[in-house]
């Protein structure tokens, strides 16, 4: 899978990313940015700049990341979504499902 939010700045995102990491709740992540967003948020519509954060997990192991992410978020509603990856390398894919959950040797 492959997961997507946004914080309000640039090391935020890295520090979320990480910590998902090092959890091995994801096999890896990505920082982007800076990005505008549009949107609405308490019945305003709103523009800002903001940085991406893609995750790549597995569907298992998507339950305890969503947790995470909230907890460790600097926001308090922010937007989580979740996206199966359907075609990937083989190499790739056989990374994802390697990197995360228990650590096996």
């Amino acid at each position: 899978m492959q997961v997507s939010t946004a914080t309000p700045t640039k090391e935020e995102a890295v520090a979320l990313a990480g910590s998902a990491v090092k959890a091995r709740l994801a096999a890896g992540a990505q920082v982007i940015g800076p990005v505008t967003s549009v949107f609405w948020h308490l019945g305003e519509y709103g523009t800002g700049e903001e940085y991406k954060v893609l995750l790549t997990t597995t569907r298992e192991q998507y339950p305890a990341l969503e947790i995470h992410l909230l907890a460790e978020h600097p926001w308090d509603n922010p937007e989580l979504i979740a996206t199966p990856i359907v075609a990937g390398s083989a190499r790739a894919l056989e990374w994802i499902e390697g990197s995360v959950g228990p650590q096996t040797d």
